[in-house]
């Protein structure tokens, strides 16, 4: 998968800001809504925060306090050290971080842990329990026209093609698998849970 996400990387933010492939899909109040989700990471506390799976760092932007930016993805890393260069990225694996017990106050997450399948979301949890005590978890909601788990297929502008795992979520489901979870925001495009050890 890194090797997507580094051939996906100077296209990323056409999906989150629906230009380019995305230009003309049909995603009815999908700016609105990202846009209240952009409000909704920063009003989160201003603590000492890791963001894992940053990728473009359109999301970390929003954190407040001291931020860290981890992705497999060098090419990721690099368009997010660009966009915030006052946090510090590093290159590393989610499923094993490379931090102290206790480095950060919360573990922040964007459009990564719907990716993982069932043995690697156990390793994520643990990690990120272990380097923090909340862990806060952005993704897609569960919509009408998606399975709760797909097999995808993805293009990109060079015409590669590559299969990608995905999940979408219920607020309520995915506040539940993360146990003691609180939704943070709730709408069509996506969901955010604050889970605290």
């Amino acid at each position: 998968m890194q090797t997507y996400y580094d051939r996906r990387a100077r296209e990323y933010d056409d999906w989150v800001y629906g230009t380019g492939l995305f230009a003309d899909r049909d995603r009815p109040d999908w700016h609105e809504e990202r846009s209240r989700l952009e409000q909704a990471v920063a009003k989160l506390p201003a603590v000492r925060s890791l963001d894992v799976g940053c990728g473009t760092g359109w999301l970390t932007q929003r954190l407040q306090g001291e931020v860290m930016g981890l992705d497999a993805s060098e090419g990721m890393i690099a368009i997010a050290q660009e966009r915030i260069p006052g946090a510090t990225f590093v290159v590393g694996d989610a499923l094993d971080l490379p931090f102290e017990d206790g480095a950060f106050d919360r573990v922040f997450t964007g459009h990564f842990y719907g990716h993982l399948e069932e043995d690697d979301r156990q390793r994520f949890l643990t990690e990120a329990r272990r380097v923090a005590h909340e862990l806060v978890v952005v993704d897609s909601a569960l919509r009408n026209d998606v399975d709760a788990e797909e097999r995808q297929e993805r293009v990109l502008t060079d015409g590669s093609r590559w299969e990608v795992f995905k999940r979408y979520f219920t607020p309520e489901g995915l506040a539940e698998e993360l146990g003691s979870g609180r939704v943070l925001h709730s709408g069509r495009w996506f969901v955010m849970v604050s889970s605290v050890a």
